[in-house]
């Protein structure tokens, strides 16, 4: 990195993506849909417009670096310096009108996730981490900013779990019998979480978040905060997570060798 001041930089991505993507909410915004005939995957003007002022600013401040983008593809991806950017993550939630959708910005370093933030304008929320710690930046109950440090909480039963994913309608068959597996053994399920059920994890208000078939974009930018308050995430098979593929997150080892254990049967 240069002598830019990197958590202020960050900070400007994020207001960026706010200041364009808030606008738009609870609009009557059209969505396209990018799927080609297959399952439904909206994209709207915000995703387009909130990415496209983000890499402008990262190319205007680091010409050097390289972006992974939802919206627009790659430019750079061998670059030291990456961003990887997911300007709506939650698409689906964003044009229902639910709060659970974010703007994703992670950076990585030689191919490893080191810094990453959750924006949720709506809410106000701000929650990053970089692998060592991690931070929620939000309202306080007078409604100034205050600033937590996140802690994944232990749960050494499954039992005890709570367990978040996006939808079950997208696992496909196999690996549904797998999240089902998952499932049957814990205390609460929950769906619709979008990326805000990772940044629960972090928090410590949920156990575990499964999911399938992640582009690189919708995980790394999460993996430096989960790391960073102390939980674990790997593929499926316990492999890294980075590029994406079958994802569990987890706030602790014990329970997250006994959900892979499940999920491979």
């Amino acid at each position: 990195m240069t002598a830019v001041d990197f958590a202020a930089f960050v900070g400007r991505l994020a207001d960026i993506a706010s200041d364009t993507i808030l606008p738009f909410f609870r609009t009557s915004l059209a969505a396209e849909d990018k799927s080609a005939g297959g399952a439904f995957d909206p994209v709207t003007e915000a995703d387009r417009a909130a990415e496209s002022a983000m890499r402008r600013l990262i190319i205007d401040t680091f010409p050097h670096h390289g972006i992974i983008g939802e919206e627009f593809g790659s430019i750079r991806e061998d670059a030291d310096y990456v961003w990887v950017l997911d300007p709506i993550d939650g698409t689906k939630s964003f044009i229902a009108g639910l709060p659970t959708w974010g703007s994703l910005i992670g950076l990585l370093h030689k191919g490893v996730p080191t810094y990453g933030m959750l924006v949720q304008p709506f809410t106000r929320e701000r929650f990053t981490g970089d692998g060592g710690g991690a931070v929620w930046r939000g309202p306080g109950p007078d409604h100034k900013p205050v600033e937590r440090k996140l802690s994944a909480r232990d749960c050494d039963h499954i039992a005890s779990a709570t367990l978040l994913t996006t939808s079950p309608l997208l696992f496909p068959e196999q690996k549904l019998e797998a999240f089902r597996r998952v499932e049957s053994h814990v205390r609460l399920s929950r769906y619709g979480g979008d990326c805000y059920a990772y940044a629960m994890v972090a928090a410590g208000h949920a156990d575990c978040v499964i999911e399938s078939g992640l582009k690189i974009y919708d995980i790394a930018p999460l993996i430096p905060i989960i790391e960073g308050a102390g939980g674990i995430v790997t593929t499926w098979n316990g492999g890294d997570a980075a590029r994406g593929g079958d994802i569990v997150a987890s706030g602790c080892a014990d329970l997250h060798k006994t959900v892979l254990k499940l999920l491979q049967g």
